[in-house]
């Protein structure tokens, strides 16, 4: 696995960086990108590293290669804050639990909720499906169970499972504190 990219907090975003987060969102490799513009497959990396500057035409052709709109390289991306006080309360079924939205309301492809699940609280006693291609539950606080068709996971504070979304499923509180939870539904 490549490790994620850091980016340092105290900068924006050079020009290389994301010419090359739109290469690698289009899984092109270098030499692909160097091809469909005709520059060198060096010249490309120095771009991506920083460590010079594309002239306009050089700029125009890597980006119509990628298939970007130059002035997106120059957009300040969407940031979104959504304080766990103001965040509105969702209702996905089961007892016990009190569930907000903590993602942007406008985010289509995932949603992260933050619920609250009492001693006792559980899902459907039927397994059921949420519309999503993959969930993925993080255990906050408390012990909590997530059953599905093929097995049970008896999850503590700091476990993480993914599954697939059409996986059927419930859940329970196995403790007697409050269980907090992360839910994470990821579309598309």
């Amino acid at each position: 696995m490549k490790p994620l990219p850091v980016q340092q907090p105290d900068r924006e975003p050079e020009l290389g960086a994301r010419l090359r987060n739109h290469r690698l969102r289009v899984h092109m490799t270098i030499e692909q990108l160097a091809t469909a513009t005709g520059l060198t497959k060096g010249f490309i990396s120095r771009v991506e590293r920083e460590q010079t500057s594309p002239s306009v035409a050089s700029l125009v052709k890597i980006c119509r290669a990628l298939r970007v709109d130059i002035g997106a390289l120059f957009e300040e991306p969407p940031t979104s804050l959504v304080k766990l006080a103001d965040a509105p309360a969702v209702d996905l079924g089961g007892a016990g639990i009190h569930e907000r939205l903590v993602s942007a309301p406008e985010l289509e492809k995932a949603q992260v909720l933050r619920a609250t699940v009492e001693p006792g609280g559980e899902g459907e006693e039927s397994l059921y499906t949420v519309d999503c291609e993959t969930e993925i539950l993080h255990v906050i606080s408390g012990l909590f169970l997530l059953r599905t068709a093929g097995a049970d996971y008896e999850l503590e504070a700091g476990d993480t499972v993914t599954f697939s979304g059409r996986e059927p499923h419930s859940w329970r509180n196995l403790g007697d504190v409050p269980a907090e939870v992360v839910w994470v539904l990821v579309t598309g």
